[in-house]
């Protein structure tokens, strides 16, 4: 079976993709490493087993210092933003009580189309929970915020159809949004440190709440706080940027769709305004 098709079907199937990592793995010893890669997947194995996962029905790799798995395509995914992420929270919790050198970790979570050859997962969703996991921010919070133990890390797809419905245990006002850049991927983001109000991210990093990443990138969670008119330029006029709905405008450039023009009191039907 080529790389490009899994159980028949071309170009893989719809997966749910995870990726963690440990963070500061690279400062252990053997012996350290060792036992928090031990407490890792023990920590994986809880969470799993609490969304009735059992071992053995989904594809797991081991990276040296994490973890990448694609899990059954009948899998509910509010399952595995919710209970599973709140189950590794407590396992972490729990093994990291009075220990000196903590189990931490960076979790990137994707879903998609994922192919399965006899090497491995291959895919774009994939990659992009491998880029959420290690991405900037993401590193950044870990280093600059040592109590935190664990951080999840979703794609804007995730979360717009999945966390940001909401569920048990699902904390979809708790997450931040963020820009992501890193090879050709170039991302809206989303960030989680679960039971925290939110991650701390930077003013530079953090994007609008509604799912609108630096720089006014729609990503289709929600309006943009950037929707609003840019300053007047030289001419007196301002520019517009439409994203389908009716906008009322007086003097302006308007750049992109849109479904009509509003009619205010004072002018003519039909009339621009």
């Amino acid at each position: 079976m080529s790389s490009a098709e899994v159980n028949g079907v071309a170009g893989g199937i719809h997966r749910f993709v995870v990726f963690g990592d440990i963070v500061g793995s690279g400062t252990l010893g053997m012996a350290e490493k060792e036992l928090q890669r031990a407490a890792m997947y023990a920590a994986f194995d809880e969470a799993y087993g609490s969304v009735g996962v059992e071992p053995g029905t989904f594809h797991q790799e081991d990276r040296g210092d994490g973890i990448l798995a694609a899990l059954r395509p009948d899998v509910p995914p509010t399952l595995m933003v919710g209970r599973w992420i709140d189950t590794l929270y407590e396992s972490l919790r729990a093994h990291n009580t009075g220990r000196g050198r903590r189990l931490r970790l960076r979790i990137g979570m994707n879903a998609g189309l994922v192919a399965q050859d006899a090497h491995g997962l291959v895919g774009r969703a994939v990659d992009l929970a491998a880029r959420l996991c290690d991405s900037a921010p993401a590193k950044r919070i870990m280093a600059e915020s040592p109590e935190v133990d664990l951080l999840i890390v979703v794609s804007d797809w995730l979360y717009g159809n999945v966390v940001a419905e909401g569920g048990r245990y699902v904390e979809p006002d708790h997450y931040r949004s963020a820009r992501v850049r890193s090879k050709e991927t170039d991302e809206t983001a989303w960030f989680h440190v679960p039971r925290s109000t939110a991650p701390p991210l930077t003013a530079s990093e953090e994007g609008s709440r509604t799912g609108v990443s630096e720089g006014g990138t729609r990503t289709g969670v929600g309006p943009s706080r950037g929707d609003g008119p840019t300053p007047p330029t030289s001419s007196g006029h301002r520019t517009f940027h439409v994203g389908g709905d009716l906008l009322d405008v007086h003097g302006n450039t308007i750049h992109g769709d849109f479904t009509g023009i509003r009619k205010s009191s004072g002018t003519g039907a039909g009339e621009p305004q």
